[in-house]
């Protein structure tokens, strides 16, 4: 049975290719988005999980195969980055829109976050499609990487199968609705940032005046 309202936007242009292919577009689209090349990887994997809530697929099956081609995706990308690395990426990157310079900016991005930012970086555009290329590159350990990779590509899977399947094509007009509020949330998450940037600084003042204040206290 198919859902009762066309999917919106990006969500219905991946239709055509889940009513050919089922499950093996889902995990062709997000397997290669895993390892750099720019896929609609989460638009398909959403697409899906509203057909699973109409009854078109199995939720299960659509989750698994996501966290599954994730996974070898990263993978493959993390022994793209380690064997091959900056030199495939500056030469035949510009064909994937990996430019030098938006390799470096996430480079240095994976750099100040460490082992966190495997973590999130599903859930980050940009960092989703380079996460185990950059990984490799920077020469993380793999059993490191494998398991923060997992853990993420879980969350991520975890998370927007289960939004997409419970809210169906009701997630058509939230999508639809979405763009109203966008620059209220955007305003709200730079108040919470400014927020926590200032209160860490201050902390961070304080505690530096209580160390240079102990260190001068003459000794009796």
């Amino acid at each position: 049975m198919p859902p009762t309202a066309s999917l919106p936007g990006l969500l219905d242009s991946v239709a055509p290719i889940l009513d050919r292919w089922g499950y093996l577009a889902i995990g062709g689209v997000i397997g290669v988005e895993s390892f750099g090349v720019p896929a609609p990887g989460q638009t398909i994997m959403v697409a899906a999980s509203i057909y699973a809530g109409a009854g078109r697929m199995n939720i299960y099956i659509v989750a698994i195969v996501s966290f599954v081609t994730a996974v070898i995706g990263d993978n493959i990308g993390y022994w793209i980055g380690l064997r091959g690395g900056r030199k495939i990426v500056h030469r035949w990157g510009k064909y994937i829109f990996v430019t030098p310079e938006r390799l470096e900016k996430a480079e240095k991005f994976f750099a100040r976050r460490g082992n966190r930012i495997i973590v999130v970086a599903r859930f980050i555009d940009g960092l989703r499609q380079l996460n185990g290329v950059i990984a490799g590159i920077t020469k993380m350990p793999w059993k490191t990487f494998l398991i923060y990779n997992a853990i993420g590509a879980l969350l991520w899977v975890g998370w927007w199968c289960t939004v997409a399947y419970l809210l169906g094509v009701h997630l058509v007009e939230i999508m639809g609705q979405a763009h109203r509020y966008k620059w209220i949330a955007i305003g709200l998450i730079v108040v919470a940032i400014a927020t926590y940037v200032t209160l860490h600084v201050r902390h961070v003042r304080r505690r530096r005046a209580r160390s240079a204040a102990t260190v001068e206290e003459p000794q009796t």
